[in-house]
C-alpha cells in the first residue's frame, strides 16, 4: 500500500513539554533520560506516543483534505491517472527514505552511536577516544554524522535529477496503457525533487529520533499536506493537475524546514565541529580503531543494502498495483489510490507506538538488555494490532459512508464512491499484515548489521502479488489487485513473524499469534455489527458517528468474551486516567 505515515533526540538545555526530554547529565539507572543507556519510564513513551499520535492526526487530517481538494478539483479520470502514475515517485521516495530504509539503518546506527558515548562516559575508558567536549573530533555521534551526511546529500541530488531525466521512459514502464503520457512525464519531473527532499527530512527524523526527539518528525506530514493545498489552490486554474505535483515537490522541502531548528539544536551542527568530525574519520590511528570503529561502517552497504531491497520491495507492491490498472477503464488508478489513502488511516495510527519505541529497542539491543527489547516488541505487536483491528472493522462495515463523507463532491460523483468503497473493503482485509510486517521488520534491523531475511521475506510476499494480481486482475478488476495486495503482505507478516524467534529476538510466537487470532476474531465480530447497524440511519454522517461507537463497543465485549491480550489493560488504564481528571 502506498504510505503518509509520521512518526519518533537531546540537549544540554531543559526541554520544553512534550516527547523530547533532556539526557543532560542523569545518574546512572535513573531510567529517564534519553541520552542514557537506561530505559526511559512508560510516562516517556506515553508522552511522546501522545504527542506523535496527534501530530500524526494532524498530518492525516490535512492528507484527507489535500485529496479531498485534488478529488474536487480533477474528479477520478485521465488527469488524476496521469498525476498519480507521477506520484509513484514522492511514494518510492517516501517510503524507503522517510519510514522504512533510512530510520532502520540510522535510527540504530545513532543508537550505537550514543550507546558508545554513554559507555565511554559512565565508565571512563578510553578517555583519550572521548573529550570531555562532545563536539570534540572523537565524539561517535559526530563522526557518523559527519561521515554520511554530506555523501547523502549529493547521492540524493544525483538521483533526483535521474528521476527527471528520465521520466518518460519511467513513464512508459510504469503505465503503458496510460491515455496521457505527456502529463505524467512533466508531472514526473516535478515530483522528481522528492528524492531529495523527502531523503534530506528522513535523515533529520531518523537521527531526531535516535536522541528521542519525535515531536518534529511527526510534524512533517502536517508541513507537507499543508504546502501541497497552498500550492494546488494557488495554481490549478493556471497549470491544471501540474500543480498538484508542483506541491508535492515544494512539501517535500517544507518536511526539511520544519524538523531543521531541532536538529540544528540537538546534533550541535557547527561547521567548525563538523570538519574536525570529519577529518577524525578520516585520520584515526590504528590502536582506536580497535576500540571505536569507524562511523561510516555504522551505515556501511551491507547494511545498508538488505535494508534497501526490503524496502523496495515492500514499495514495489504500488508498482504492480498500477501497471495493472493501467490496462483497465480510466480511473481505475484513481480508485484504487483513493481507497487506500483512506484504508491506511489505521495501520498509520496502529504503528505510532512502534515508531516511538524503535529507538529504544535499538537502544536495548546496542546496550546487550536482549529480554528488555523481547518485552518491548511483543507487547508492541499485540498494541499494534489491536488498533489495525479495530479501523480494519469500521473501514470494511462502514466504507460507502466514509468515502461519501470524504470525497463525493465536485468532479467526484456517486459512482466514484461506490467504486471506491468496494475497494477500499477488500484492501481492509490486508490491513493486519501490513501493520505486522511494519512492525515486525524493526527488531531485524534494529542490530545495525547485515539482515537479509525480512528482504527475502518480502520478495516471496511480493511475488504473490504479482503472480495473484496478473491472474485476477483480467476477472475481477481493481478488487482482484486489492486482494492479490492483501495476500501477498499476510505471506510476508507470517514469514517475518517465524523468523523473528530465531534470527534476532527470542519472542514467544505462539503466545503472540494466539493473541492476534483472539483479537481478530473480536474483530469479526465487530465488523458484523457494524454492517448490521449501518443501514439502519439514512444520511452518511450520523451513520458514520454511530458506527463510531458501536464497532468499538462490539469490538471489546468481543476481545473481552475471548480474552484477548491487552484489552483488558488498556480500558483499566482509561478508567484510571478518566477517574483521575474527574
Amino acid at each position: 500500500m502506498s504510505t503518509g505515515t509520521a512518526t519518533g533526540v537531546t540537549g544540554a538545555p531543559p526541554p520544553p513539554s512534550g516527547p523530547s526530554v533532556s539526557p543532560a547529565a542523569p545518574a546512572p539507572g535513573s531510567g529517564s533520560a534519553p541520552g542514557s543507556g537506561s530505559a526511559p519510564g512508560r510516562r516517556f513513551v506515553a508522552r511522546a506516543a501522545a504527542a506523535t499520535a496527534v501530530l500524526t492526526a494532524a498530518g492525516s487530517f490535512f492528507g484527507l483534505v489535500r485529496d479531498q481538494t485534488v478529488a474536487h478539483l480533477f474528479g477520478a479520470g485521465s488527469e488524476t491517472d496521469a498525476f498519480l502514475v507521477s506520484w509513484t515517485v514522492p511514494e518510492f521516495a517516501s517510503t524507503i527514505l522517510i519510514e522504512d530504509a533510512m530510520a532502520l539503518v540510522l535510527v540504530p546506527a545513532f543508537s550505537l552511536a550514543l550507546s558508545r558515548r554513554a559507555a565511554v562516559r559512565e565508565t571512563g575508558k578510553d578517555a583519550r577516544a572521548l573529550p570531555e567536549d562532545p563536539a570534540g573530533p572523537a565524539d561517535p555521534v559526530r563522526a557518523l554524522l559527519a561521515a554520511t551526511l554530506p555523501r547523502l546529500l549529493l547521492a540524493l541530488a544525483c538521483a533526483a535529477a535521474a528521476v527527471a531525466l528520465l521520466a518518460p521512459p519511467l513513464v512508459g514502464a510504469l503505465a503503458p496503457g496510460l491515455a496521457d503520457p505527456g502529463l505524467a512525464v512533466d508531472c514526473t519531473r516535478l515530483t522528481a525533487v522528492t528524492v531529495l527532499g523527502f531523503g534530506t527530512a528522513g535523515y533529520f527524523s531518523a537521527a531526531l529520533r535516535a536522541h528521542r526527539s519525535f515531536a518534529p518528525p511527526a510534524a512533517i506530514y502536517c508541513a507537507y499536506n499543508i504546502t501541497v493545498i497552498a500550492v494546488v489552490l494557488g495554481l490549478h486554474a493556471r497549470w491544471g493537475v501540474r500543480a498538484a505535483a508542483f506541491g508535492v515537490a515544494a512539501g517535500s522541502l517544507a518536511m526539511v524546514l520544519v524538523q531543521l531548528p531541532a536538529f540544528w539544536r540537538r546534533l550541535h551542527l557547527r561547521a567548525a565541529g563538523t570538519l574536525r568530525a570529519r577529518r577524525s574519520v578520516r585520520a584515526v590511528r590504528p590502536p582506536r580503531i580497535a576500540r571505536t570503529p569507524r562511523a561510516a561502517a555504522l551505515v556501511g552497504w551491507g547494511v545498508v543494502a538488505p535494508v534497501a531491497v526490503f524496502a523496495l520491495s515492500r514499495q514495489s507492491q504500488v508498482l504492480v498495483e498500477r501497471f495493472l490498472a493501467s490496462g483497465l477503464p480510466p480511473g481505475a488508478i484513481s480508485h484504487l489510490n483513493y481507497a487506500q489513502k483512506i484504508a491506511q488511516l489505521p495501520m498509520t495510527f496502529s504503528l505510532l507506538l512502534c515508531t516511538v519505541t524503535f529507538p529504544l529497542v535499538a537502544r536495548a539491543m546496542a546496550d546487550g538488555r536482549t529480554e528488555r527489547a523481547r518485552r518491548r516488541v511483543e507487547r508492541d505487536l499485540v498494541l499494534a494490532a489491536t488498533v489495525v483491528l479495530l479501523g480494519a472493522a469500521y473501514v470494511i462495515a462502514y466504507a460507502p459512508q466514509i468515502v461519501q463523507l470524504l470525497f463525493e463532491r465536485g468532479a467526484f460523483g456517486a459512482a466514484d464512491t461506490a467504486a471506491t468503497a468496494s475497494v477500499m473493503r477488500v484492501y481492509a482485509t490486508g490491513l493486519l499484515g501490513h501493520c505486522l510486517a511494519g512492525a515486525l521488520v524493526r527488531p531485524f534491523f534494529a542490530t545495525a548489521r547485515p539482515v537479509w531475511y525480512p528482504a527475502a521475506a518480502m520478495a516471496a510476499g511480493l511475488l504473490l502479488t504479482v503472480v495473484a494480481g496478473a491472474l485476477a486482475a483480467p476477472r475481477w478488476g481493481v478488487h482482484g489487485i486489492a486482494a492479490a495486495n492483501a495476500a501477498g503482505i499476510t505471506t510476508t507478516a507470517l514469514l517475518l513473524l517465524c523468523g523473528l524467534r530465531t534470527r534476532v529476538l527470542p519472542v514467544r510466537v505462539r503466545a503472540v499469534a494466539a493473541g492476534l487470532v483472539r483479537l481478530a476474531l473480536a474483530a469479526a465480530a465487530a465488523t458484523a455489527a457494524g454492517l448490521a447497524a449501518a443501514p439502519l440511519l439514512p444520511s452518511p454522517l450520523p451513520t458514520a458517528a454511530a458506527g463510531a461507537l458501536a464497532v468499538p463497543a462490539a469490538f471489546t465485549a468481543a476481545a473481552l468474551a475471548v480474552r484477548a491480550p491487552e484489552v483488558p489493560q488498556l480500558l483499566t488504564a482509561v478508567t484510571r486516567r478518566f477517574r483521575h481528571v474527574r
